[in-house]
């Protein structure tokens, strides 16, 4: 850290100097150190850098120190992230940086009661943080007022721009005023999402504090080659149990199907101490599984890449990659949840024949070879796969050769009294039947 100026001599006000006081924080971070003359020209950003570098405080330091109290009740910040965690997160780091400031801010985002969010930005904010979908709702109601926003803030902008955010984004800004200035921060960019980011703006600073795809110096990176989900569990367990300097360990998996089968399997030897979070759980499991977790009170988190980008805890030990994931931006996001804040950092890669060639584009994307390991003794390999991994056979329907057969006569014979016929009878026939001779009506009277 030598070499740069302490914050103490950055143009940020007595407020802000007070709270990173009181917060210990006395020199900046690579990317804080880069961005934060630029962001104060209010010229637009591309920030790129490695999770746990301090994109966070990159970004909220400048605006902070740009805002400007007003009486009026709407916001003049908007930052837009992909996760509730990563929202929650968010809201707390600014209410740590504003405790000497009158700064209003509240968090929104789906899968809660939208009534509580319409509340809290009817009594006038400051600074909004929010998913797309929540954000958009409450500007399409008429609550959410955006003609004062100055600054727009997209963190984690490449997931933000994949197809499930993208046309949200495109919506959102179009409530937004035209001139206001643009940041938006990630660990990877690739270049398909630079093309995308001319949605927001067209003349922007690109500021590096890593290339894009380095892996972090902190985190040492190995692999072992395991045939299926129970040979994984198996060694995973193996590892947990003789190794205990995997005190907090966060466990990534491909799909929430994956991630329920393997936190059923852990529940049996580590029942109190393993959670488990995906997009499918309640709002409130979500937020108590990462607590509990933060808190150390969970040793295991069993997930998917919902919280790759959304969780940040300083302190954990290892990241497992059950599977690697599809993409190969998301294995940087994922390692980079340990080795934070100088501290060092464990990624251990699960990797079956089908993953091998995943393995070769992430080491491609990063530079870098990740070491592979034996398999450490009292490891039990397993033939058997469980439901989710036995890929049903599809045979394709071809009408072609359907035999056609006879299906028979399309209507039955009618019973007698259904017939239509004519089932008229005479009085004198039906007077017969009844009395067993002819009954007559009387006969004229002459």
């Amino acid at each position: 850290m030598s070499g740069k100026m302490p914050f103490k001599d950055y143009n940020l006000g007595n407020a802000l100097h007070n709270a990173l006081e009181d917060l210990e924080i006395s020199v900046p971070t690579t990317i804080q150190e880069k961005t934060f003359s630029t962001l104060m020209s209010g010229k637009d950003v591309l920030g790129i850098a490695q999770t746990g570098t301090g994109k966070t405080y990159a970004f909220l330091l400048p605006v902070l120190r740009l805002w400007k109290f007003d009486k009026s009740p709407f916001p003049q910040i908007l930052i837009i992230v992909p996760t509730r965690e990563l929202v929650a997160q968010i809201v707390q780091e600014v209410e740590k940086l504003t405790e000497y400031m009158s700064v209003e801010v509240a968090g929104v985002y789906g899968g809660t009661n939208i009534k509580t969010h319409k509340n809290a930005v009817d009594r006038g904010l400051d600074i909004v943080v929010g998913t797309p979908g929540r954000l958009l709702d409450l500007m399409k109601d008429g609550v959410l007022k955006t003609k004062m926003i100055k600054r727009l803030i997209i963190d984690e902008v490449d997931e933000m721009l994949n197809l499930g955010f993208r046309t949200q984004l495109k919506e959102i800004t179009e409530f937004l005023p035209q001139r206001r200035q643009n940041l938006m921060f990630s660990a990877t960019v690739p270049e398909e999402v630079k093309a995308l980011i001319a949605m927001f703006t067209e003349l922007y600073t690109t500021i590096e504090a890593a290339p894009s795809g380095a892996p972090l110096k902190n985190i040492n990176q190995v692999a072992y080659s395991v045939p299926n989900f129970n040979s994984k569990a198996n060694l995973l367990e193996l590892m947990l149990n003789t190794h205990e300097e995997m005190n907090r360990v966060l466990v990534f998996v491909s799909t929430k199907k994956m991630a329920d089968a393997l936190y059923e399997r852990l529940l049996v030897p580590f029942e109190n101490t393993v959670g488990i979070i995906h997009s499918s759980k309640s709002q409130n499991n979500r937020f108590d599984a990462v607590n509990k977790f933060q808190a150390g009170e969970n040793r295991i988190l069993v997930t998917t890449d919902i919280i790759a980008r959304g969780l940040d805890v300083l302190e954990v030990s290892h990241v497992v990659n059950f599977d690697l994931p599809n993409e190969t931006e998301r294995y940087i996001h994922r390692i980079g949840r340990t080795g934070r804040a100088e501290r060092m950092g464990e990624a251990i890669s699960f990797i079956s024949d089908g993953e091998k060639g995943l393995r070769a584009e992430i080491e491609k994307l990063m530079d870098y070879k990740i070491v592979n390991l034996d398999l450490p003794e009292g490891y039990e390999s397993s033939d058997e796969l469980i439901p989710l991994e036995i890929v049903v056979e599809h045979i394709p329907y071809n009408h072609k050769i359907k035999e056609h057969k006879p299906s028979g006569p399309a209507f039955h014979e009618k019973l007698d009294k259904n017939k239509k016929v004519n089932n008229k009878v005479r009085y004198v026939d039906l007077m017969k039947q009844k009395y067993g001779k002819p009954k007559t009506r009387g006969q004229k009277r002459k």
